[in-house]
């Protein structure tokens, strides 16, 4: 056990008590909650990135949201709607965004994290970050908080991550628009017609689940009350640099933070676009070639998104922190995926003036590239691309060069019967119990080879793996998963560096935990091609109706292997993983475990869904793991 939520990261700050009175003070030197996406990054014997170093390193990682009936004495404090206790507020907003630790494997072998090294530090919703890219100091992006459009505070729901070449984390913001408030009987006549078509094709509030930040009464001053008022997206000054009403348009970017310069303010480059993004993983890096990033955008009948550098890598710039940022992420090129029938595909350009992302529009009336990266969505959509069943992680095998994107599931609402296609072409139930789950609730994982290096414009790809019960019938287990590696909504994937070849699987479920618990699994896969087109029939009542796909290698053919490694407590995500970099050491996130504990239980220990990791009557914390070989050797293998 390494790191749990609330532990100090700062010389001077107390043990986390766990029971909801530590002091709301103390918490931007903690560990944050829903520990998620991360990277473990090297440090040599200079103090510097050491991509090869096995001993030390510094492990960054997302912090995506919060189980809030664990953090506060009894749950939020929510009065007709409204939080009325500030400082409830205040924690919350600082047990999200991203951590930086330093790691150390000791003589013993076994991992600990300094508490009070130079190096530790939490980004969080408070943190002053830049804009960068085309839709800095747009009209877009002005705020209260920034009338220049150049900055913005923080950043919020990060999920999955990236790297870059140069040695630096990319944090990704997905479920953003959960967080700001807005009230549409009157705000909806203060906005225009292109404002509000952006903010129903984003879901942007009134929102609910995620705090009610924006509600929020009782400030100690007007400087607080103003780090509340910016989650409210309601019009109510003359223009724009009076009120929050812009404020989503600075949320839902990958942001840029340098691990080892502490000081540094972190960038949202806004090239990649603004969309609900799951990760962003970084292909194939070869010098005087361009680099690219992979994307998926986390929410059903979305899409999957690269990103493509004008400028061609130069090795010189491994050192260049923030500045190569700048360079190679701020100028390039937003693409987005079509996969046709065939098992053949092409990558769209979103810019504006090409492929139909114009003034006339259809759907929406772009007016600059800006409005393009902010609106992705709405220009995927103009475009034509493929909408996919929850795209999440995107991972790149080093061996090939092939990349893998997990799409978590989707329901019979999202996508019905004759709306499958052959890159999403499920439609089944799953009862669980009595509970009929419709649609595709097990999840694939489809891969795709560019053609031309990573920098292609089309491609070849198939399904790689089918989620399922191992006892489903052959239309729905169609990757022959057995009673060792069967597996339901993929959602963290991740190939190892040190083991190249090894891919690590993990899921985020809630069809299939009448059987299991969610899990880790560790797998080699073959390439793309390796299997066979392939019609199944899928049954809806009394419709029956048939869908072509394309299918790999099933698991133990051809040199592929799929094998359950590690299964986590109840109401857990398994998520985040990275490596150290001899791959004798594996960090996993154990997220959110016993999450469906009732307010009303938490004053009563037996009640709740969990006690992991400190056991006892204690209350659950999301935890990473770190999982060593007894011999020392590579683990995995």
């Amino acid at each position: 056990m390494l790191y749990r939520l609330g532990d100090p990261i700062a010389a001077g700050v107390a043990a986390y008590k766990n029971d909801g009175t530590d002091d709301p003070a103390t918490y931007d030197r903690r560990a944050g909650d829903h520990h998620d996406g991360m990277t473990w990054f090297g440090v040599g014997t200079n103090g510097a990135w050491d991509a090869k170093a096995g001993n030390r390193g510094l492990l960054v990682m997302n912090h995506e949201s919060l189980t809030p009936v664990f953090l506060h004495p009894a749950g939020r404090t929510v009065v007709g709607g409204v939080r009325t206790v500030a400082s409830e507020v205040r924690r919350e907003f600082f047990l999200h965004g991203v951590s930086v630790i330093e790691t150390n494997k000791g003589a013993d072998g076994k991992w600990t994290y300094k508490q009070d090294s130079t190096f530790n530090r939490r980004v969080h919703t408070l943190t002053p970050m830049e804009l960068s890219g085309p839709v800095r100091g747009t009209d877009y992006v002005k705020t209260r908080y920034s009338p220049a459009g150049t900055g913005t505070r923080g950043t919020v729901n990060n999920c999955a991550n990236g790297t870059t070449p140069w040695g630096t984390y990319l944090t990704c913001e997905e479920n953003w628009y959960g967080y700001f408030s807005r009230t549409p009987a009157t705000d909806d006549a203060r906005r225009t017609a292109k404002e509000l078509a952006a903010i129903k094709r984003y879901g942007v509030g009134p929102q609910a689940f995620y705090g009610l930040w924006g509600t929020t009464q009782g400030a100690a001053d007007s400087t607080e009350q103003d780090t509340f008022d910016r989650w409210n997206l309601d019009v109510t000054g003359a223009t724009a640099v009076n009120d929050y009403r812009n404020a989503h348009n600075t949320y839902g970017w990958v942001v840029e933070i340098d691990p080892f310069s502490p000081t540094s303010t972190p960038r949202k480059r806004t090239a990649l676009g603004r969309c609900g993004h799951e990760g962003a993983c970084l292909g194939t890096v070869e010098a005087g070639k361009p680099l690219v990033w992979y994307m998926g955008d986390d929410a059903r009948n979305e899409y999957i998104y690269k990103f493509v550098s004008n400028r061609n890598w130069d090795p010189a710039d491994a050192t260049g922190g923030l500045a190569a940022g700048d360079k190679y992420m701020d100028d390039g090129k937003l693409y987005v995926a079509k996969f046709n029938a065939d098992g053949t595909g092409e990558w769209v350009e979103l810019a504006f003036g090409k492929n139909g992302i114009t003034a006339s529009a259809a759907n929406y009336a772009f007016a600059d590239q800006a409005d393009v990266l902010i609106h992705a969505r709405l220009a995927a959509d103009v475009v034509g691309a493929t909408k996919m069943d929850r795209p999440e992680w995107t991972a790149v095998n080093p061996k090939t060069g092939e990349v893998y994107v997990t799409l978590t599931n989707t329901n019979a609402a999202s996508r019905p019967i004759d709306k499958t296609d052959a890159a999403n072409p499920r439609f089944y139930n799953d009862p669980k119990g009595a509970t009929a789950q419709i649609g595709n609730p097990n999840g694939h994982i489809v891969r795709f080879a560019d053609s031309g290096g990573n920098a292609g414009t089309t491609l070849a790809w198939d399904v790689y793996l089918f989620g399922a019960r191992s006892t489903a019938s052959a239309n729905i287990n169609i990757s022959g998963l057995s009673a060792d590696n069967d597996f339901s909504s993929p959602d963290g994937l991740w190939f190892s560096h040190a083991t190249p070849g090894l891919a690590w699987l993990e899921t985020d479920d809630g069809a299939y935990t009448d059987v299991t618990n969610c899990m880790l699994l560790a797998a080699v896969p073959g390439k793309v091609g390796d299997g066979a087109k392939q019609t199944i029939t899928n049954v809806s009542g009394a419709t029956s109706r048939t869908q072509d796909t394309i299918v790999g290698a099933k698991p133990g053919e051809k040199d592929t292997q799929l094998q359950r490694f590690l299964v986590g407590p109840k109401g857990c995500e398994i998520t985040g993983i990275a490596e150290s970099g001899d791959g004798r050491a594996v960090f996993v996130n154990i997220q959110h475990p016993g999450e469906d504990t009732k307010d009303a239980d938490i004053g009563d220990a037996t009640k709740y869904q969990s006690h992991w990791p400190d056991g006892g009557t204690s209350r659950p914390r999301s935890a990473t793991v770190v999982i060593t070989r007894n011999d020392g050797g590579l683990v995995g293998v």
